[in-house]
């Protein structure tokens, strides 16, 4: 096989080319997963508004379920995407055994956990003893399948690490499609299966983890060779942990708290009524759809800087930082555009009239071109994350939520309606990408400067010992 192929395939050709290979593929299987997500619990309406009311119910903890699954991933992908550019090949093999481990360990914690505190943790989300019965069938499976969610979370972390985003797409895409097929034969009872409904729903998500756990273990430990469990040793195995939720957990408290930030904002919405709260989440929805793209890049950028870092290519690494600063503006301006020319339209295929329309409107016209600092902002997240410098990553995501935007939207509602909040939220967006570029670049010079003065020190040595021996 090539030996790029087999090591760094990020360190050499076109930036722009580099970083687009990664983010195109994590688009598709990012909107594998949202058809998924709308196909499952189209299924569950079919059954019954009351299944479906516990399953929406489910979603916070499912989020935090998922947010453990990628904080693992992206402490990972920062750790090995690092070995693969400095070609220490053995190190990743330890790395990720050490880390498929780590994330067998935390699913089966996730797992006792949340069979243990189903009743509490619900009721605290306000489900009623009507709802508890439901979301107790549905949890007593779901929770199951978090042993098989981690573990391919970072097996394909560590295939994106390598430069290779397209196999873990297609993993992500073929268990998407799988878990269509076969919720509706295990949530009805077709071909002669049991009518499961809520439980069908819970074990087709369970079953489509577990076969892509088994896909993508095939490939890092059977076709890549990525994975070596015989050097299974206390202490290598506890640096690696260290090392992964070094990066790991201020991404964990990154993800957290951004929820929790949309929840604030979403109860200083709920004082202006219905109308508005319906504007406002269709806004969302459209915003969530366009962020896609910004997404994918952050997450392309974590493999794409840390190769580049390992290999010592710091000029590599600043001028893909900057095609992805221009991509933030180019694409966040056009998206711009597309919602202030079609914002009615769209307005009107939703259905949407009065002070939901209003409230749409007010948000499309004016968050949207704030999208380029946004874009800015997740783009030098993942940066960060891929420099080893995990807390300065999640102070640029936390310097929107926390720092501005949370307390922004209450000022902003109580003294201009709803258009106080989308200025919240555009100003946020605005902070968080000016200190995210100044962040980055502050780290860019730092690392510089340590490469530079090893190098004069290395030449010193060099110098002070007279001729290096010729070597045969």
């Amino acid at each position: 096989m090539n030996p790029k192929a087999k090591g760094a395939r990020l360190t050499d050709g076109p930036v722009g080319k580099s970083i687009l290979s990664l983010m195109l593929p994590m688009m598709m299987g990012m909107l594998a997963i949202v058809i998924n997500n709308l196909a499952g619990a189209f299924f569950i309406a079919r059954v019954s508004t009351e299944q479906l009311a516990a399953i929406s119910f489910t979603f916070p903890v499912s989020f935090i379920v998922g947010a453990v699954a990628m904080a693992l991933g992206t402490g990972t992908s920062s750790v090995v995407s690092r070995l693969f550019g400095s070609g220490n090949r053995d190190e990743v093999r330890r790395v990720t055994a050490h880390a498929m481990l780590l994330g067998i360990a935390c699913g089966a914690v996730v797992l006792a956990i949340g069979l243990a505190t189903i009743d509490p943790v619900f009721r605290l989300l306000g489900a009623g003893e009507e709802t508890l019965p439901l979301i107790h069938r549905y949890m007593q499976v779901y929770y199951w399948g978090g042993i098989f969610l981690v573990a391919p979370m970072i097996a394909n972390s560590v295939l994106r690490a390598s430069g290779d985003a397209k196999r873990p797409a297609l993993i992500m895409t073929m268990a998407a499609i799988l878990n269509i097929v076969i919720d509706p034969i295990l949530i009805f009872g077709l071909f002669g299966f049991p009518r499961m409904e809520i439980e069908g729903a819970a074990l087709g998500g369970v079953l489509s983890n577990a076969l892509t756990m088994v896909a993508s273990a095939f490939l890092v430990v059977r076709r890549e060779k990525l994975v070596d469990f015989h050097a299974l040793h206390l202490d290598t195995l506890f640096d690696s942990w260290r090392r992964i939720l070094h990066v790991g957990i201020p991404s964990l408290t990154s993800s957290l708290v951004a929820p929790l930030t949309t929840a604030f904002v979403t109860s200083q919405m709920a004082r202006f009524g219905s109308g508005a709260m319906a504007g406002f989440g269709t806004a969302s929805r459209l915003e969530g759809l366009s962020a896609m793209a910004l997404m994918a890049l952050s997450a392309g950028m974590t493999p794409f800087v840390g190769q580049n870092f390992g290999a010592g290519k710091l000029e590599r690494v600043r001028d893909g930082m900057n095609w992805g600063f221009r991509f933030s503006l180019v694409y966040g301006l056009a998206v711009a555009l597309v919602l202030l020319v079609a914002g009615g339209p769209i307005a009107s295929i939703f259905g949407l009239e009065g002070a939901a329309r209003d409230t749409a409107l007010q948000h499309m016209h004016l968050v949207p071109f704030t999208y380029a600092a946004l874009g800015c902002s997740m783009a030098v997240n993942g940066a960060l994350n891929a420099l080893g410098k995990p807390v300065a990553a999640m102070l640029v995501s936390l310097s929107r939520t926390l720092l501005v935007y949370a307390p922004l939207s209450f000022v902003g509602a109580h003294f201009f309606g709803t258009i106080g909040i989308f200025a919240a939220a555009a100003t946020a967006n605005c902070v968080a990408g000016g200190i995210g570029v100044l962040q980055f670049r502050r780290a860019l010079r730092e690392t510089m400067a340590r490469q530079q003065a090893k190098a004069a020190a290395a030449a010193a040595e060099v110098t002070g010992a007279g001729p290096a021996p010729r070597t045969a």
